[in-house]
Parts: structure tokens; sequence; C-alpha cells
């Protein structure tokens, strides 16, 4: 059996790096593995949010990944903390993760900056609750793009000690699924700055909840420069912006960056702009009109979530039993 946890935070609108590198990406596994989808809301509490933005972002998240094509029928999706085997295995994962280890973990370094003493300790223990996500269901695999790679690694790790320790063979070893073009997703004003709902420039990201004018407008001062495409991709390099909308294109065309280039080298972005714009808004116009739809219906986006959830605690619950029994914890 293959089977797939992924989770996307609930901390505003979704972009457009958000669905081309991972729930595009989802729509397409469903057809191949058994595919389990949360909004990882205990995740996103590392770092202060308001209650109330909280909740409707649970719900814009769940609404999107439903618009985007992710059947509820199919697959189950739900928000994390309706499931309190997560919390569970995470501090059982605190006990058997390493100090050492998540003192390696690069994205705590630059999420808490300079003054890390003020970070949150969920902050600091974000990768074990990651790694509980995966392994309550004993997940094999799990879509990652580049900057998640490392929390994988300590996922597989901590399987592999807990295996260790108590000598047995609970947990597999969890697979990347690395995907291809424009599975990092660049800022439209930086492209050495991944696209991101915490840049203070809304310019800087094309949003789920944008509309046409709005993602023409914002590809047409998306940042690129005065020389035309290139033919080939290899004359790309030094050139981040001019990659990250090529990049963009081949996406969301479901091309290659050279097919891309060579229908559109030679060519200045005046030309490329609209086209790239254009095509945006033939991809993304659909799924925000069904967004908008179902965020009108907030009892059937509820539902769905509690429907997910109550699958997904079906699904734990013979895996913490066994774990209750490897740990020796005494139960009634």
């Amino acid at each position: 059996m293959k089977r797939i946890f992924s989770g996307v935070q609930p901390t505003g609108n979704l972009h457009l790096g958000n669905y081309l590198g991972a729930i595009r990406n989802w729509v397409r596994l469903q057809d191949e593995f058994e595919c389990i989808f949360c909004v990882v809301d205990m995740h996103a509490i590392t770092v202060w949010q308001d209650p109330a933005e909280l909740r409707a972002n649970t719900r814009e998240v769940a609404a999107a990944m439903i618009a985007s094509g992710v059947d509820p029928k199919r697959n189950i999706i739900f928000n994390q903390s309706q499931v309190s085997a997560h919390a569970e295995l995470a501090w059982i994962f605190n006990c058997i993760a390493r100090l050492g280890w998540l003192n390696r973990m690069t994205q705590f370094k630059e999420k808490a900056g300079k003054d890390r003493e003020r970070a949150s300790v969920g902050l600091y223990a974000y990768p074990n609750l990651m790694a509980a996500d995966i392994l309550a269901y004993k997940a094999t695999h799990v879509p990652v793009g580049e900057d998640q790679k490392q929390h994988l690694e300590l996922c597989r790790d901590i399987a592999m000690k807990f295996n260790h320790d108590f000598k047995t063979d609970l947990f597999p070893v969890v697979e990347p699924l690395i995907f291809g073009e424009a599975t990092r997703v660049m800022s439209l004003r930086d492209g050495a700055k991944k696209m991101s709902k915490s840049d203070p420039s809304d310019a800087s990201r094309i949003t789920m909840t944008d509309d046409a004018d709005a993602i023409a407008k914002k590809i047409r001062k998306a940042k690129s420069d005065a020389d035309a495409l290139p033919s080939e991709a290899k004359g790309l390099e030094g050139r981040p912006e001019a990659a990250n909308l090529v990049g963009i294109y081949a996406a969301l065309s479901d091309s290659s960056v050279e097919a891309v280039l060579a229908d559109h080298g030679g060519k200045g972005f005046g030309d490329f702009k609209p086209a790239l714009a254009e095509l945006a808004v033939e991809k993304l116009a659909p799924i925000q009109d069904e967004v908008r739809r179902l965020m009108a219906d907030l009892e059937y986006v509820d539902s769905i979530l509690s429907d997910g959830a109550v699958r997904a605690r079906e699904l734990a619950a013979p895996v913490m039993a066994e774990i209750h029994e490897i740990v020796g914890f005494l139960r009634a």
C-alpha cells in the first residue's frame, strides 16, 4: 500500500506557489495513492494567530483544495487539531528526537531570526510534530519542496531511532516525492526570495482570490530584465526573475522550461508577460470562482473537515494502540 500524507498551513490567502508547488500535485497523486491531506492549524500556532482569522483561513484552505480538484470522497481532508493523535505522538517523538538534530534545522534559524530566545518552543519542535503528522498514519510517501527536505530527513531519523530503540519495524522509512517545474515559485518582486504570504508587498504574489485584472496587473509589474528571453535554459542562468516567470509559465502550461523557451525565445517581456497573464487567468479563474462559491457555504466546508477528521482518527487509532503497547503505556 502506498499512502501519502501532506499538509498546508492556514496562514492567509493561498498563493500561486502553494497551488503549483503542492495542491495541484495533490490532485494528480489521488489517482495513484491513498491520500491524506491536512490543514495543519497546530503548526500555524507556532507563531501568534488571531483565533477568528485562523478559523476563517482553515476553511479557505480546505475550500481551495476542493476547488482545485482534491476529491473529499476519495481522499481524507481534515484539519490537524481535530485529531489528537498528532499532538500525542509529537510528545513521544519529543522524547525520541535529539537536541542536536533540531539544532541543525535551518528553517528554525530562518524563522526565529536573531532573537532565538523569544521564539516559541513549538516553533523549535515543529519538525517533531511534522514527523508525527506523517507517521501517525504510517504514510509511505510525502510530497515535499526543497525547503522541506531537511524536515523529512528528520522524520526518517525519528522513525529509524524509534524502531531501533524499541526493536520493532513499526514505522516505514518515508520516501519524498519531489516534483518538476516551479515546485519553488519565487516572488514577483525579487527572484531570489520564495513567494510568501508573509511578504509585506501584495504585488510579490498572486493569490487564489485575485481576480483576472489583479493577476494581469501583478504579472505586468513583475520584476524582469531588459534582455530578450533566451532560446535555451542555460541562458536563464544569472537571471532569477526571468527564470521564475518562465518556470511559472512552464508549470501552468504543463510543459517544460525548454519547451517554453522554444516558443518564446528571442521575445522581450513586453510580449511574454501578456501571454503569461492570459495563461494564469485561464488556469486560475475557474478555481477562484469555485473557492468563492464554497466560502459562501461554510456549513458544507465544515462537514468535509469533520468527516475527514473521523476517517483520520479511524486510521490513526490502531497505529497509536501499537505505539502505546511498544512504548509500555498502561491502558485499561
